[in-house]
């Protein structure tokens, strides 16, 4: 029996366009995408880590009321949780790819503390530093 943390979730404003960004553009699969009402529990999963889901998920009923849906929101919105980092193999040339692909990036390709790092935004807010893997 594997054990381990399975999903670790994002609030997004729009699943849709969520969706759309982290499999068309950032080349996740989707892994899990049910409704139950008005919520939608909705996971993506990186092609070389299918152990790992990254939940999609918006704030609101039922897990929260109108006022900190509205914040969590904003602050989401506002660039202010934590960034996620995602490994690649090449850091110059997947800026050049996702550049292509319309990625909003903040930082361009950096050498920094042995390797190459770069930032991103996804289209709610969440940051990432894409960090070239150390050979």
């Amino acid at each position: 029996m594997s054990q381990g943390v399975q999903v670790v979730g994002l609030y997004v404003h729009d699943q849709a366009e969520a969706l759309a960004f982290y499999v068309d553009k950032l080349g996740f699969r989707v892994h899990t995408d049910v409704g139950n009402g008005d919520y939608r529990w909705l996971t993506v999963q990186h092609p070389d880590q299918p152990s790992f889901q990254l939940g999609l998920f918006t704030p609101g009923p039922p897990v929260h009321d109108a006022a900190t849906a509205q914040a969590l929101r904003a602050v989401v919105a506002k660039g202010a949780m934590p960034p996620l980092v995602l490994t690649v193999d090449n850091c110059r040339a997947a800026y050049d790819r996702l550049l292509a692909r319309g990625v909003e990036f903040t930082q361009e390709p950096v050498e920094r503390f042995g390797t190459v790092d770069a930032g991103f935004r996804d289209p709610s807010g969440n940051g990432w530093k894409m960090i070239q893997a150390r050979g």
